[in-house]
């Protein structure tokens, strides 16, 4: 008897000691949320030591859920529970923000019933700073680029993300502003909580102060029932504000106050409700012009541009284009659309035309040719008529009707001064870019 509990320890230590020894952090915590396993490892990723968390309640431990938005246990043990695996942002111990990839598995006891959970994790912060200072991301939560000015949008993406700070994204129509309010939502520790989007410029005053902030009944002709606003539906998430520059002054008041002390009161209400919201705003308009011209709050606007990140417009990133062309046309191959393929003429089209609708513009512009195509390969001429039209507006001589330096470069800089892959990437044929160096030599 005493052999086999010699080995059983024995055989404990040894599994303790490989726990110890893997590449993932492991951490296991009961039904009541009391950690009770935590390896090396985990100690390395989060800077806390085993001795200071085991038999402790992970959210104590923490300050707050370790998974944030994406706790199971937020509000007691789930009555049935399902594997999960999703990314997350986490600050350690020293305040260093860190990018995990997590996957928690439910425990059972040894009587089959729920225990638990434990959640394996490993460290991908470096590989992923990599990848965007090397050039080799070409999409980040459902951004499209690999320019250097998109690689530098999604290092501000993950810097963002692990704080709460108000972020304002400016940028023209059609950039993508939305795209990146999601991604910094997702990115953060509130990824598994809710992202509310408001367009603060398709709504009137009377009813924009209603969705933001809720009313009760009878607070107006209409008020049929109480209504939660914006504000409360996001609890614990995301609040994305688009088109902020619309506000009108005496929501601005309102807003302003939610954002000094989270609390407001609904329409027709003298209750205070206190909510737990990041604020991302956006607008297409020169918000420190607004301020100077008196169409927004100055205080205000201190408030929500804490952290500023400006999306640049497509044409200052043109080598992005046939990436998103190509995106563009998988997209519609996996929805069944007919594509036999792109014709070099039509992507010299798309590269050279300056699109002011951004990457919106595009998108609709690929989904026209598609339709008009028939199943061919594209051609100019099943292209949409404004871009027709600027075809027969561009010199019929000259190496610029197709390209500019800019796209050429960041070309040969992508395919390693490969000038044949340069040439496919641009859609045009080798001899035209040949062409185009040799009128540009500072290129070579």
């Amino acid at each position: 008897m005493q052999d086999e509990l010699s080995r059983l320890l024995a055989e404990q230590e040894n599994l303790h000691r490989i726990i110890d020894n893997l590449l993932e952090g492991i951490i296991a915590h009961d039904k009541q949320r009391r950690i009770v396993y935590f390896n090396r490892t985990a100690e390395k990723i989060t800077g806390y030591r085993r001795e200071e968390v085991l038999g402790r309640d992970c959210h104590d431990v923490f300050g707050g859920p370790f998974c944030g938005g994406r706790c199971s246990f937020k509000e007691g043990a789930p009555l049935h529970w399902e594997d999960k695996a999703y990314p997350l942002t986490i600050l350690t111990k020293q305040g260093e923000p860190k990018r995990l990839e997590m996957r928690v598995t439910g425990m059972a006891d040894n009587k089959g019933e729920f225990y638990g959970v434990l959640a394996s994790f490993r460290d991908v912060t470096d590989l992923i700073t990599l990848k965007i200072r090397s050039g080799e991301l070409k999409e980040f939560h459902g951004i499209i680029g690999q320019d250097s000015k998109m690689l530098e949008i999604y290092r501000q993406i993950r810097d963002v993300a692990a704080n709460d700070y108000p972020v304002h994204i400016s940028g023209e129509t059609g950039t993508g502003k939305e795209l990146v309010a999601v991604a910094i939502h997702k990115e953060s520790r509130r990824g598994g909580g809710p992202f509310v989007p408001v367009n603060c410029g398709a709504l009137p005053e009377g009813v924009l102060e209603s969705e933001l902030f809720g009313h009760v009944k009878g607070a107006f002709s209409g008020a049929i029932r109480d209504k939660k606003g914006r504000f409360e539906l996001a609890h614990e998430g995301t609040l994305f504000l688009d088109e902020v520059a619309e506000l009108p002054k005496p929501v601005q008041v309102k807003l302003l106050r939610v954002l000094q002390d989270g609390t407001f009161e609904q329409v027709g209400s003298e209750k205070s409700i206190s909510v737990n919201v990041r604020i991302i705003s956006a607008t297409n308009k020169d918000l420190k012009k607004e301020v100077k011209e008196g169409r927004f709050r100055d205080d205000l606007f201190y408030r929500i541009n804490v952290v500023p990140i400006q999306l640049p417009p497509l044409r200052e990133r043109k080598g992005d284009i046939p990436i998103l062309v190509e995106h563009f046309i998988q997209e519609a191959k996996h929805q069944g659309y007919e594509v036999s393929g792109l014709s070099h003429e039509a992507m010299a089209l798309f590269v050279s035309y300056p699109w002011p609708g951004n990457v919106r513009e595009l998108q609709s512009a690929v989904r026209f040719a598609l339709i008009r195509s028939k199943g061919m390969t594209i051609q100019p001429e099943h292209l949409p008529l404004e871009l027709r039209q600027w075809q027969s507006t561009m010199p019929q001589k000259g190496r610029s009707r197709k390209l500019d330096i800019l796209a050429v470069r960041e070309a040969l800089e992508r395919t390693g001064g490969n000038k044949a892959k340069a040439a496919r990437l641009l859609g045009v044929g080798r001899a035209t870019l040949y062409r185009f160096l040799q009128d540009h030599p500072s290129l070579t």
